[in-house]
């Protein structure tokens, strides 16, 4: 028994002190064989020692020393790589280049100034379309439209003239010039929104029977717009004074009105008992008379505007001749405006009659309706009355805020806006 004592105490002590020696030898704590990573997780790395792959974010290492860090060597191979590889060359230093010194008048370091250039280009197109259209508007003053002050241009262009049976017709030339272009009176409101409120009035009553052949519009700004229509002698002539003087030209072509024969426009009006094909000739007579308008407006006319199957062939070939049309606004628009606008046929209508009644109240009309619309055209009847009292009227826009332009720059505003 004492023998059976002795040998269990030797082989309890035996497994303490390899126990203890067991744990002794086991080597460095956790925490000095797993390390978290801080930074972001690399890629896959080869298997450590013993096959263990460490989770993504984790790396195992090798007790750190208190020693001081290791100088930097070469690279290590990445996967792949073994002792047989050419070993990689060592990384460059990388290469800090200073700031160039700003030249004179500079105030930035190079970097700024490219950074500055680089964006130069959509900066600085904004900045001069900003410039232009402010400038634009700028120049855009009340009073009279003061964008040139040279005669027109002599009529007829060759580029816009068509001959015929009946002589020069009006066409739109090889590069697509239109005559409602090459003949308007140039104006910059036409182009441009903002700026004062437009006022515009088509003077007409010439070249009809019964008009007076004197110098009648001499003394009227020359934006003011006069229309003449198809009869009498020296029409040429007088359309190319009319220019000369600054001002852009309508034909006034016959219609048929309402109590048509009793209120006759002249034995060249255009009838709705007439087929198209013989008012076109009608009218084509009409357009061979002159060379040098714009566009054309309604002599009288209520019944025919009025007459979808009449009117509309008109309109095609008007649309069909670079010309415009504008109703003098003394007849229902409703048909007009309808075949215009299906044709695309530049078009528009008078405000305001300004002789229709007290003229000093029609022509408030048409400055508020300026006002309220950003443009207005008003029509007058030619007479010495009228042409003094329009005259007269247009000194005043400016201090109104107004501007006095051409019917087409009228025109071309409202169609823009």
């Amino acid at each position: 028994m004492k023998a059976l004592a002795v040998a269990s105490g030797i082989v309890f002590w035996t497994l303490v002190i390899g126990v203890t020696t067991l744990i002794f030898l086991s080597g460095p704590e956790p925490a000095e064989v797993v390390q978290i990573d801080a930074a972001p997780a690399a890629p896959p790395a080869a298997a450590a020692p013993g096959g263990i792959v460490p989770p993504p974010g984790f790396s195992v290492t090798a007790p750190r020393l208190p020693a001081a860090p290791r100088p930097p060597g070469p690279p290590m191979a990445p996967p792949g790589q073994g002792a047989n590889t050419m070993p990689m060359a060592p990384a460059a230093p990388p290469v800090t280049v200073p700031p160039a010194p700003a030249f004179p008048g500079q105030s930035g370091a190079l970097e700024d100034e490219e950074s500055s250039v680089a964006d130069a280009p959509t900066s600085d197109m904004a900045t001069s379309e900003a410039r232009a259209s402010a400038a634009s508007l700028a120049s855009l003053v009340p009073g009279i439209d003061q964008s040139t002050d040279d005669p027109l241009a002599e009529a007829p262009v060759a580029a816009v003239v068509e001959e015929s049976p009946y002589g020069p017709l009006p066409k739109v030339a090889a590069d697509g010039s239109r005559p409602a272009e090459v003949y308007a009176r140039p104006s910059d409101y036409g182009a441009v929104q903002g700026g004062p409120p437009r006022v515009a009035v088509l003077l007409n009553g010439l070249g009809v029977p019964g008009a007076s052949d004197g110098d009648i519009i001499k003394g009227l700004p020359p934006p003011v717009s006069i229309a003449f229509g198809a009869y009498g002698r020296g029409l040429q002539e007088r359309v190319t004074e009319a220019r000369t003087a600054g001002h852009e030209v309508f034909l006034a072509i016959p219609l048929e009105p309402n109590n048509y024969p009793t209120k006759d426009p002249g034995p060249h009006a255009l009838l709705t008992t007439l087929p198209p094909k013989d008012n076109i000739k009608r009218l084509q007579w009409a357009m061979s008379r002159y060379s040098g308008y714009i566009g054309v407006t309604n002599y009288m006319g209520a019944k025919f505007q009025a007459d979808l199957g009449s009117i509309a062939p008109v309109f095609e070939e008007l649309k069909r001749r670079g010309l415009l049309y504008l109703s003098d606004g003394s007849t229902d628009a409703a048909v007009t405006d309808r075949v215009a606008t299906a044709l695309q046929l530049d078009y528009d209508v008078a405000d305001v009659q300004l002789d229709d009644g007290r003229m000093d109240r029609q022509l408030a009309k048409l400055e508020a309706a300026a006002k309220e619309n950003g443009a207005a055209i008003g029509v007058a009847k030619a007479a010495p009355g009228t042409v003094k009292r329009i005259a007269d009227w247009a000194g005043s826009l400016e201090g109104k805020g107004l501007v006095l332009v051409p019917v087409s720059a009228a025109v071309r505003n409202r169609q823009q806006s």
